[in-house]
């Protein structure tokens, strides 16, 4: 949990005198149990009010100055992000986000008899859901922004190809790209493949373990696989399951049962003290294992607890690991020397990729796959065969919003069709998705739109803007 505190390192300047940065403070540990349970949020909310505080700060104001004083302050704050030095600019899409955060705080301050004003004005705006309208407050101080379904944020299936080519070593046409000679190979084109086929993020990838990859079938199959992603390791702590391509887990297996288990083979590996103790496993199963003699499940450990796990055999207990059996995490650096190369050796438009565009592209594939039938006919195929008819019936009948909502993680459909709106609209199937979520009623609500922004908010935390 972060924590602010002042340059004397006093919190309060008397008995019962609490600081701003105590009153902070205060609010921050309140996070979890008020609708922001991830830990990244509360050290984002943490930044942006510290910022706030120390621009104030320079210009003579208090944190819970007068409603005057707050205004003007925030008028020179929004010149500062938006005109003044280089570095201390905001796109206005981070200015949003920021001044949400701030709204945030001063109607809990002001809720908790901290503050007696706040340095925002708002209007009275009707959000509809699912044909019932209800009253919202519409924070003034944001700047205008393009529609946010400007920018592509996915790789094309052609660009997918060059990219899982690339992550192989290999040249567009499928050789050897002799100019090349990188490590590693089947481990990036494995967890690479892993990424596009189950729309899972950064943190869900990194830190899945071999013991939670999902069996093989026994036969190849085009209908697709599901793949349960861990509470412990997602976004919020949501369990959820995704699905993955059969051609995906067969490179995860492989990669399992032959380099990954030569890397680890009488690995002395040990995390490093700064992280903590070693964590280690015996007698690992699907869903969990002793560690440090305790039986826990799988889905309890967070992604800091599950760096230190040490395998039965050694070596870490992450899926992806380097040469001397320690845990591999460093994805972003990997997709972003391949998109590099690529752009360099064979193709001049190819984009930048960051891990969460593999996530938007799986997305979109997903969708264009649903809404053309293609899942309903490879569901036939398998329904003639007499096989899982749970999973057959789902493809066959459910919405592919819905679908895709699930998929996703998303809590309401509602975030999905935004969500959809700022990857692109000018897809063929644009009318497909926009038709169903008119049919069912969908048309503006301030939290879906909220939890769709917050999706983008993973591109900048890659590293890229």
């Amino acid at each position: 949990m972060p924590v602010l505190i002042d340059d004397d390192l006093c919190f309060e300047d008397g008995p019962g005198s609490l600081r701003p940065a105590a009153v902070v403070n205060r609010w921050l540990r309140e996070l979890p149990v008020s609708g922001a349970p991830a830990p990244s949020s509360w050290e984002n909310y943490a930044r942006v009010v510290k910022e706030w505080i120390e621009f104030l700060a320079v210009h003579g104001v208090e944190l819970f100055d007068s409603r005057i004083r707050l205004k003007a302050a925030l008028s020179r704050y929004a010149e500062h992000r938006a005109a003044g030095p280089l570095k201390a600019r905001f796109a206005a899409t981070t200015w949003g986000q920021h001044m949400s955060i701030l709204s945030l705080f001063y109607r809990w301050a002001m809720h908790e008899e901290y503050a007696t004003a706040e340095p925002f004005t708002y209007r009275a705006a009707r959000a509809l859901f699912a044909g019932t309208g209800r009253e919202v407050k519409v924070n003034l101080a944001v700047r205008r922004t393009p529609k946010p379904h400007v920018t592509i944020k996915y790789l094309e299936p052609d660009f997918t190809e060059l990219f899982r080519k690339g992550l192989r070593g290999l040249a567009p046409d499928g050789s050897q790209d002799t100019g090349f000679h990188g490590r590693e190979l089947t481990r990036n084109a494995a967890v690479g493949d892993h990424a596009l086929a189950t729309g899972m993020r950064l943190q869900e990838f990194t830190h899945l373990l071999p013991w939670e990859v999902p069996a093989l079938p026994s036969e190849p199959t085009q209908v697709p696989i599901p793949f349960p992603v861990p509470a412990g390791i997602t976004k919020g702590k949501k369990f959820r399951t995704t699905w993955t391509s059969y051609e995906a887990l067969a490179g995860l297996q492989d990669y399992l049962e032959l380099d990954r288990a030569a890397t680890t083979e009488g690995s002395d590996w040990m995390p490093p003290r700064r992280w903590g103790e070693p964590l280690m496993v015996t007698d690992p199963d699907p869903r969990g294992g002793r560690v440090n003699g305790v039986r826990r499940s799988w889905d309890s450990l967070t992604p800091a607890e599950r760096r230190r796990l040490v395998a039965p055999e050694g070596g870490s207990c992450l899926l992806a690991v380097k040469n001397g059996g320690g845990p591999f995490t460093a994805w972003a650096t990997v997709f972003e020397r391949t998109s590099d190369r690529i752009r360099a050796r064979f193709e001049p438009r190819f984009p930048h990729v960051w891990p969460h565009r593999c996530r938007h592209t799986f997305s979109m594939r997903t969708l264009e796959y649903l809404v053309t039938g293609h899942y309903r006919q490879a569901a036939k195929l398998v329904r003639d065969t007499d096989a899982d008819a749970a999973l057959v019936f789902y493809l066959s009948k459910a919405d592919p919003l819905l679908v895709l909502r699930d998929l996703l993680g998303h809590s309401t459909v509602l975030t999905t069709e935004k969500y959809l709106r700022r990857l692109d609209t000018t897809r063929i199937y644009r009318d497909a998705y926009e038709g169903a979520g008119a049919a069912a009623g969908l048309t503006c609500d301030a939290a879906a739109e909220h939890e769709a922004t917050a999706e983008f908010s993973d591109d900048f935390e890659d590293g890229k803007a």
